[in-house]
């Protein structure tokens, strides 16, 4: 079979979603699409492996012995003996996915709660053709590396992210964005790498690319992560698995209602928060169903270090999450919106705590319309529980929203955008309409406000200072509305008004 080039196998592969578009919910047909490229990866893989071990022995029943493979694949399950079917090929495509699920205990629950039995949605022609389509180019280890099908598989998750609008922002995060909280944290080989909201995993392979590029090597990092989405997490074990990596950590859940931290020992998820050397997180923007009323009579993992978001924004009870999660030496990169550095009621007792408690050591404000469904800026929050001596007492504001790279639809950051933000991250000094290093003692002066625009003024947001400064403002009395609502419904409730 011909050998492909990287544009030709995304080319390939999202032709395949054409085949589905229109008969499948837009919001679920990447599912179907990613299980099938993983279910024929799969087999091809376990084809070449059992090729070149019969070479070696001449003996079929040990070259397909499933201890001599990274994984098993049942015989009556193969990609093979599935295409031997004519009718009923959803129900055997089915089959097989269970089957290999049962016989991987690494691969439980990959194939997420893909169903393609449903007969008016595949019927047997379509499921035809979509299979007949894959069998088009093999996916061997020597026709497709794993790095080569990996970025294909980054690129259908940022195309699916993109057709999905707002919701595409739940399980990608641009890959420039990635890189640039990756370039600030700088993680070494040997470190454990976490994400609390892991998405697509985009940001744990982001950790060993930044390895790989710098001639070290990526499977000396220890990945660990959480991703409430079941079919979320089902695409980044599979992300993580096409990109050749096996040992990564993934739990299932709720990271604020239920934090799992993985037992070496034990080989398992247990409760509770770990301690990792860099942890790095794009958290869900001021969630509403975040956890208040537990937090509110305190948190059972003692993460409210620094105090209780309001019920309405669940930004900074991810933030604490990740503060808690980091080793005394370790540092955290978190994206949040812009609201986390200004509004004022509990947001704002919250980050004056922090910011007298020394641990905030930047802030990088991005441009506007990064994110897929999202065209509000946001920022990078930079923090570090023992800040080296030459920053204690300073914040570094990075204001870098003149600092992008237009697109039709949505901006983007070039590389040289990226390293133009990572370079003053390190730099820590004053860059005229960039940076600026602003004394704990003025951002008091300030009310502990970290209004980028307060600091370091460009001429993209010279226009906007007085919005800014107004939408502070409001966001400041939505905030202590909430509370006196809060307060008041407690009052209620001891009263016996409501229940």
């Amino acid at each position: 079979m011909p050998t492909l080039t990287q544009s030709e196998l995304e080319r390939h592969l999202w032709t395949a979603a054409d085949i589905l578009r229109g008969h499948v919910d837009a919001g679920k047909f990447k599912d179907y699409i990613f299980a099938l490229l993983f279910y024929r990866r799969l087999c091809d893989v376990w084809d070449e492996e059992f090729e070149v071990l019969l070479a070696e022995t001449g003996d079929r029943d040990e070259a397909a012995d499933p201890d001599e493979h990274r994984f098993h694949v049942p015989p009556q399950h193969h990609w093979n003996a599935v295409r031997k079917h004519a009718t009923q090929i959803g129900q055997h495509l089915n089959n097989a996915f269970a089957a290999i699920e049962d016989a991987n205990l690494r691969l439980r629950g990959v194939f997420g709660d893909v169903d393609f039995a449903n007969q008016e949605r595949f019927p047997d022609a379509r499921l035809e053709r979509l299979l007949a389509h894959f069998e088009k180019h093999r996916l061997r280890n020597s026709d497709v590396p794993p790095d080569m099908l990996g970025d294909a598989y980054m690129y259908l998750i940022e195309q699916f992210a993109e057709g999905a609008g707002k919701k595409g922002g739940e399980f990608y995060t641009p890959r420039q964005v990635v890189k640039l909280i990756v370039e600030c944290l700088d993680p070494q080989p040997g470190m454990s790498i976490y994400d609390p909201t892991c998405g697509s995993g985009g940001m744990l392979l982001e950790a060993a690319q930044h390895l790989k590029a710098n001639g070290q090597d990526p499977r000396s990092l220890s990945l660990y992560g959480q991703e409430k989405e079941l079919d979320t997490w089902a695409i980044a074990q599979i992300n993580l698995f096409l990109h050749d990596i096996d040992d990564a950590f993934i739990a299932k859940g709720d990271t604020i209602l239920d934090p799992k931290r993985y037992d070496p020992r034990a080989q398992e998820f247990t409760p509770g928060v770990g301690a990792y050397d860099r942890v790095l997180a794009n958290p869900p923007f001021s969630v509403k169903e975040w956890g208040h009323e537990v937090w509110t009579n305190g948190d059972p993992f003692g993460r409210d270090l620094f105090g209780v978001p309001p019920k309405g924004y669940g930004d900074l009870a991810f933030v604490q999450h990740m503060v808690s999660s980091i080793k005394d030496d370790g540092m955290l990169g978190a994206v949040v919106p812009h609201g986390v550095l200004f509004r004022g009621g509990a947001e704002g007792r919250i980050r004056e705590a922090m910011l007298k408690a020394d641990i905030i050591e930047a802030v990088i404000g991005l441009a506007p319309n990064l994110f897929y469904g999202a065209g509000i800026p946001a920022a990078i929050l930079i923090i570090r529980k023992t800040k080296p001596a030459e920053r204690k007492g300073k914040v570094l504001v990075v204001n870098g929203d003149a600092t992008f790279t237009p697109g039709k639809a949505q901006n983007h950051l070039s590389d040289a955008d990226v390293r133009t933000l990572a370079a003053a991250f390190h730099g820590f000094a004053d860059a005229e309409k960039l940076a600026r290093v602003a004394e704990i003692e003025e951002i008091a002066a300030n009310s502990f406000n970290l209004n980028i625009s307060r600091y370091v003024q460009t001429g993209a947001d010279a226009a906007a200072v007085d919005v800014a400064a107004e939408v502070a403002k409001l966001q400041d009395l939505i905030a202590e509305r909430n509370e006196a609502e809060a307060v008041m419904f407690e009052h209620l409730k001891r009263l016996g008004y409501v229940e």
